[in-house]
């Protein structure tokens, strides 16, 4: 590793760090320069693991030799001269507004999306997460698709980018375990339709979590997934879709899926926040 001690944020080999937004890191340096922040050792180590090519780190001094493990297996698997930018914890401080988390932070080149048909090609489970916006949703429902074994996350062209800082964050890194890519690209027109009529031709029933009049139980989802495979109402493959915070799934959405699932409620309660509604349904349906 070529380590490089910093005295001023204003130093432009932090430009990614410091002076780039979320949006310009995944759109204005895509598709040949586009890269994403991991922050902390353990999501680094994560994301390192899953093969992501890291181009630089920033690290406060007191974690240089902490680091040690990781910037070895960066020297192994690709380069002995990518940069570690090291800085004291006051001035990081100042980048972050607060005392860097674990002290660590590495850019990471981004990789080119698989398309649905790829991603999904032997997945029996999958999750949609239609325009949900919240940081800490998308990270915790790819943290608990992770733990509970949904083979593959699908996130709609408004939904929030999961390789958003604090998204990767709440995720603890399992954003890098977890297969996931866009459903419909990146326009906005592709969802619900076309892109539902896909996840069909592959063979999955389209359910969405609901509570509406219409809908079945969760229990009864549970038995068609895991009746016999000649009973008529067996479900082989399921693509479970959650919709954003607020309103929910759009009435667009409701109409085109194959169910609408309720979780059912006890005291009145109108719904779950969908980090944990796709938890439970992750784990029912396992």
């Amino acid at each position: 590793m070529h380590i490089i001690r910093v005295n001023s944020l204003d130093d432009p080999r932090l430009n990614a760090y410091i002076n780039l937004t979320e949006i310009q890191l995944r759109n204005k340096l895509e598709p040949e320069q586009g890269i994403f922040i991991a922050e902390s050792p353990k999501v680094i180590d994560r994301a390192l693991a899953a093969g992501k090519e890291p181009l630089s780190f920033l690290v406060e001094e007191q974690w240089l030799t902490g680091m040690q493990k990781e910037f070895d297996f960066v020297d192994q698997h690709w380069s002995v001269n990518i940069p570690v930018f090291v800085a004291s914890e006051e001035l990081l401080k100042k980048l972050t507004g607060y005392r860097l988390h674990r002290g660590a932070m590495c850019a990471m080149k981004r990789w080119e999306l698989p398309s649905v048909a790829q991603l999904c090609k032997n997945a029996k489970r999958v999750a949609v997460m239609e325009n949900i916006v919240d940081f800490t949703n998308v990270g915790a429902l790819m943290r608990s698709a992770a733990a509970l074994g949904i083979d593959a996350v699908l996130a709609t062209p408004s939904c929030l980018d999961p390789l958003y800082r604090r998204a990767v964050r709440v995720s603890m890194g399992t954003v890098f375990q977890v297969p996931w890519t866009r459903i419909g690209g990146t326009n906005r027109k592709n969802w619900p339709n076309p892109s539902i009529n896909e996840l069909k031709k592959l063979g999955f029933t389209t359910v969405a979590m609901a509570l509406t009049d219409n809908s079945i139980s969760m229990m009864e989802l549970i038995r068609r997934i895991h009746c016999p495979d000649d009973d008529p109402h067996h479900i082989d493959k399921v693509a479970l879709i959650f919709g954003t915070e607020g309103d929910g799934l759009s009435k667009r959405t409701l109409a085109s899926t194959d169910l609408t699932v309720k979780i059912p409620m006890s005291h009145n309660v109108d719904s779950l926040n969908v980090a944990a509604s796709s938890a439970v349904a992750f784990y029912a349906t396992m």
